[in-house]
C-alpha cells in the first residue's frame, strides 16, 4: 500500500510541475514481455471496431487513453473485464478527455462482438485480426492479458500484466491523477 501512495504522490507531483519523469516510478518485470517502454510515445496504429468503425491511436492524442489487451479464450482476461468495466469504464466513459478500447488479439469481429457480450462489457472492444497492434507492445509468445495508459501527449505512463489487484487499483489512480479526478 505505501508503494501505490508514492507512486500515486510522484505521478502528482509530474502532473504537476511536468518536471518529474514517470519513467523512473515504474519498473517493469522483465518477465512482462513488454518491447515498449515508460515514457516512451506510442506507437503510431489504427483501431478497427467490428463494424468497421476506424479511429487512429494518433486521432486521441489530448486524452487519457487505456488500452487493454484481451481475447475470448483468456481467462484472466475474462476475470478483467468485469472490474475494467465497473471501476474505470463506468466512472469515466462520459468524461471526454478519457478514452478506453480493449484490443481483441487474433479473433473475428463476428467473435469479438459475442465475447464483448457474453463479458457484458460495454465499452469498444477494437480487432487485431494478424496481432499487428499486440506485437508492437509485447514480445511474440506474450501473454494477452496486459493494459497500457497513455497520457495526454501520447506517452506511455503505465504499464501492467495479467491482473494483480494492487497493480490494478495503482492504474485506477494514475488514470485519475491523469484525469486530474
Amino acid at each position: 500500500m505505501l508503494n501505490i501512495i508514492f507512486k500515486l504522490v510522484a505521478i502528482s507531483l509530474f502532473l504537476g510541475n511536468n518536471a518529474f519523469s514517470q519513467t523512473q516510478q515504474q519498473e517493469i518485470p522483465d518477465d512482462y514481455g513488454y518491447i515498449v517502454e515508460i515514457g516512451q510515445t506510442v506507437p503510431d496504429f489504427d483501431l478497427v471496431l467490428p463494424d468497421g468503425t476506424t479511429t487512429s491511436i494518433k486521432s486521441l492524442r489530448g486524452k487519457v487513453v487505456m488500452l487493454q489487451f484481451t481475447a475470448s479464450w483468456c481467462g484472466v482476461c475474462r476475470k478483467e473485464m468485469p472490474h475494467i468495466e465497473n471501476e474505470i469504464w463506468q466512472k469515466h466513459k462520459d468524461n471526454p478527455d478519457f478514452a478506453l478500447y480493449g484490443i481483441d488479439l487474433k479473433e473475428p469481429a463476428k467473435k469479438v462482438v459475442e465475447f464483448q457480450n457474453q463479458i457484458g462489457i460495454t465499452y469498444p472492444l477494437a480487432i487485431d485480426l494478424d496481432g499487428s497492434i499486440f506485437y508492437t507492445f509485447a514480445e511474440q509468445g506474450a501473454g494477452v492479458t496486459r493494459n497500457v495508459i497513455i497520457d495526454q501527449k501520447g506517452k506511455i505512463v503505465f504499464l501492467t500484466r495479467l491482473f494483480k489487484q494492487e497493480e490494478f487499483d495503482e492504474m485506477k489512480g494514475v488514470i485519475s491523477l491523469l484525469l486530474k479526478q
